[in-house]
């Protein structure tokens, strides 16, 4: 069953028990992958709508430190709770241990030797961990400590 599939179903599920919070959130997703879809003019391999979703989970944490800065819990309250509905459909996050263990390899294969050099480990460590979660801030934190 593809993503798209899944939430559908999901968005049915939630409209019975009448959980609003979640089926606004699966309503969010299912629009962004629809766009996504019509954008491209074909339908998304499943890799494409997993980077929607992380996409949508990104804006939503974006979201989040904006809102707490202005003082408005209310509002960065609710972008939590849809990035909790929206982590269960995304790919395991990836760990600590194996961005690390990524960020080692990228730095030894391309041969960087300062931060001159972080775009092409940053390329390197984000498509070694594709398929997995990952925060791009902190892997690129990681990559300036260790050049």
């Amino acid at each position: 069953m593809t993503l798209h599939d899944r939430i559908t179903q999901d968005i049915a599920e939630a409209m019975k028990a009448r959980e609003q919070a979640r089926l606004s959130a699966l309503r969010m997703a299912k629009a962004a992958l629809m766009n996504a879809s019509v954008s491209k003019g074909r339908e998304l391999e499943e890799g494409e709508a997993q980077q929607v979703l992380a996409g949508l989970i990104k804006q939503r944490r974006d979201s989040i430190e904006q809102f707490r800065a202005a003082g408005r819990t209310d509002l960065a309250e609710r972008e939590a709770a849809e990035i909790g509905v929206l982590e269960r459909y995304a790919p395991p996050g990836a760990t600590a241990e194996e961005i690390a263990a990524a960020v080692d390899k990228a730095i030894a294969d391309t041969g960087a030797a300062g931060p001159k050099d972080i775009g092409r480990v940053m390329k390197a460590v984000m498509s070694a961990l594709a398929g997995k979660t990952v925060d791009g801030k902190a892997v690129n934190e990681l990559v300036r400590k260790k050049l």
